[in-house]
């Protein structure tokens, strides 16, 4: 498959999933806003699979913000684009849903389906630096908490990179069918397009609409796996009891639902789990389910409008929470914390949260890491950077084994 081909896998880890590849048309908007001009092209694009990302810096079309950080990485905003080409995979098999099916694409799928690749034993020699130092860090978070105390915010979510420069790929699938080796996360994503490419292991999805119905599952509160049964199922029950964790998940949770009813019909808005925890490859995640049924004649982007960024990847209030987001971070998330998914021919959508990835830049030959974190009152700076560890350090060492 040539490198420079438009191309989304999605993949769930339990057999299915989503791959679109060729380009019939595409959204690439050179100014604000661009959210309407996607409304124009969604429209006019009715009946047919689009697939997408949003970075976390259209906070600065939906809010009166800005995004001035480092940025290493210069992903679009936002790109949509019409696949020519949709696979529905599913049971080891697969079915063309858009576009006609044809042996030259065998190989291509079988990139994806392989078993061999699925376990990928390759090593890649990434040499990822941090961009803010531990002693940075814990300042900040410190500052952040002092924050906190004046009543400034409740929580926010700061984050830090990691990056590695002159970095050359020349087999991207198997860079992320080895990250996927790693992660085996729920909302897995291979994405590719010009210059960008995005290697994706999130546990999260950020929205998704269903016959009218609308749901969002956030993450909040983390705990390590363990190879010992005993101590893992230790981890996982201290973390459904830690008190902080909770409240940080709770918080979150409150926020999305406030978030959900400016588009929901009244008395819709509905906790349907609260701190449930699941179990991933290296990690235990608190996740709720918030969900809600739209108003009539709501469109994507008023949805998008309503509830993004996600409130777990900013903090409550969330306008508050992204101004010093802005301030604390040493880089510009871009799409780190924004979302990719795709749209269905019937407007019902799909879309994760883009963490526990990779993101790459090829003409620049650079590659990132982000991670973070929720800060509350209650925060240890400590304990707090050795989170975020604890949710990156798989991708960071475990590349290169």
């Amino acid at each position: 498959m040539p490198f420079d081909s438009t191309i989304c896998f999605l993949n769930s880890n339990d057999g299915t999933g989503l791959l679109a590849f060729g380009e019939k048309s595409r959204f690439l908007p050179s100014k604000s806003p661009a959210l309407d001009a996607l409304q124009h092209y969604i429209n006019q694009k009715l009946g047919k699979y689009l697939f997408g990302h949003l970075s976390y810096d259209l906070k600065n079309e939906i809010e009166v913000l800005s995004s001035n950080n480092f940025d290493g990485l210069s992903f679009p905003t936002l790109f949509f684009w019409e696949p020519e080409y949709v696979v529905e995979i599913k049971d080891k098999g697969y079915t063309f849903i858009q576009g006609e099916a044809s042996q030259d694409h065998l190989a291509l799928i079988n990139e994806f389906l392989s078993p061999e690749n699925k376990e990928n034993s390759s090593t890649f020699d990434f040499k990822f630096k941090e961009r803010t130092s531990k002693e940075r860090y814990l300042e900040q978070v410190v500052s952040l908490k002092n924050s906190i105390q004046r009543g400034d915010i409740y929580e926010v979510n700061y984050c830090q990179e990691y990056f590695a420069e002159k970095v050359k790929i020349d087999h991207p699938i198997a860079v992320y069918n080895k990250l996927n080796s790693l992660t085996k996360a729920p909302f897995s994503s291979y994405f590719h397009f010009d210059n960008y490419s995005l290697f994706c292991g999130s546990p999260e999805r950020y929205i998704k609409l269903n016959n009218k119905r609308l749901i969002s599952e956030p993450i909040k509160g983390t705990a390590p796996r363990s190879k010992d049964p005993i101590q893992d199922l230790i981890n996982k029950e201290n973390l459904q009891a830690d008190p902080k964790e909770r409240a940080e998940n709770i918080m979150i949770v409150d926020l999305v639902r406030n978030d959900f009813s400016k588009i929901a019909k009244n008395h819709s808005v509905k906790v349907d789990a609260l701190c449930a925890i699941h179990s991933f490859e290296n990690v235990h995640q608190m996740i709720s389910t918030v969900s809600c049924e739209i108003k009539e004649g709501t469109t994507f982007t008023e949805i998008i409008k309503a509830s993004f960024p996600m409130g777990s990847m900013t903090g409550a209030p969330k306008l508050k929470a992204m101004e010093l987001i802005e301030e604390s971070e040493d880089f510009k998330r871009g799409l780190y914390s924004g979302s990719l998914g795709y749209i269905k021919p019937n407007g019902d959508f799909d879309f994760n949260v883009i963490i526990r990835s990779l993101l790459y830049n090829q003409e620049r030959q650079y590659l990132s890491c982000s991670v973070g974190g929720a800060i509350t009152s209650k925060s240890d700076p400590e304990k707090e950077y050795a989170e975020c560890l604890t949710k990156v350090n798989r991708i960071l060492t475990g590349m290169n084994e």
